[in-house]
């Protein structure tokens, strides 16, 4: 079974907190209470660590690379690795939020199962979470598209970096760079950027990352059902579920009889068959559940 992802990162129409917020968090911990809760997240889980979301209110509109672009021309690629140059440092340098140490400590607690996560910003794993479904994969690693190698995106950064000195420096000289949620920034000034192939085969080095037009595996999907058969309940967190990628967890939970609970800032694909929508910021909600208090996440050693 494969998942396509779709172009068309529309942001929702702003919509306002829950007033009632604490009626809503004592209703969900009643409805987790005892029970093996799988979460599934979004982007919009990774906000408070700096890491721009696609379609929560008031996003900006952003036109991703596809996959097709990205296999079509040696330009589009280096117009691609120039902007990821730049932007996977400030992904590797984002911490983990209150929302991602929450979840750890459930799963500490026994709560959680696991994690399906759309993120590619691996902060779940930074957060000390276990059994962890990256669905789209994840920004620290490279792969070469003809013998299949796999390097770290760090590893990768030493080489190019070597073929573009300073090339960062003189970018950020010319104004402010905006970083996107995969990993790219909006960088158009790229002509000069030398783009480097596998070292091995000489193939070409694509980002661990289901591009948008592209497949997430069968394995990986079958793996994320899995987790949501093995708990009791489905919290969505951040993710407006546009995609089908994610959206067929959601529904599958509600098929085989689990509830649903979706926290997210606006509206999302799963609402009408919700048990529990919560419109609040996921920071707040999920530390509500584990027992903490949300403020300056904790500087966790990688």
């Amino acid at each position: 079974m494969h998942t396509r992802l779709q172009l068309g990162r529309t942001p929702a129409d702003p919509t306002p907190l829950d007033h009632d917020i604490d009626a809503r968090i004592e209703r969900l911990r009643n409805m987790v209470r005892g029970a093996r809760i799988t979460a599934l997240t979004g982007a919009g889980l990774s906000t408070d660590s700096g890491i721009p979301d696609y379609r929560s209110p008031n996003a900006p509109v952003r036109t991703p690379m596809t996959v097709q672009m990205f296999l079509s021309s040696h330009e589009f690629r280096r117009h691609y690795w120039a902007r990821n140059h730049l932007g996977w440092r400030h992904m590797d340098a984002a911490r983990p939020n209150d929302g991602h140490l929450a979840l750890t400590r459930l799963q500490r607690q026994g709560r959680l199962t696991g994690v399906i996560t759309q993120n590619v910003d691996m902060l779940h794993l930074k957060a000390g979470t276990r059994r962890v479904v990256e669905l789209h994969g994840c920004y620290g690693r490279v792969r070469c598209l003809g013998c299949g190698a796999v390097l770290s995106r760090q590893a990768l950064a030493g080489r190019l970096e070597a073929l573009n000195p300073g090339f960062a420096d003189r970018v950020a000289g010319r104004g402010a760079i905006e970083v996107a949620p995969d990993a790219d920034t909006t960088l158009s000034d790229t002509g000069d950027f030398v783009v480097v192939d596998c070292a091995r085969c000489g193939g070409i080095l694509k980002p661990d990352i289901v591009y948008f037009g592209e497949n997430a595996s069968k394995d990986v999907v079958d793996q994320s059902f899995s987790l949501v058969d093995d708990g009791d309940v489905l919290v969505v967190a951040g993710s407006s579920l546009t995609v089908m990628s994610g959206l067929r967890f959601a529904r599958h939970a509600h098929r085989t009889g689990k509830p649903v609970v979706i926290v997210n800032r606006g509206a999302t694909r799963a609402d009408p068959i919700a048990d529990l929508k919560i419109d609040h910021y996921c920071s707040a909600v999920l530390s509500a559940l584990a027992g903490t208090h949300a403020g300056p996440a904790a500087d966790i050693a990688v």
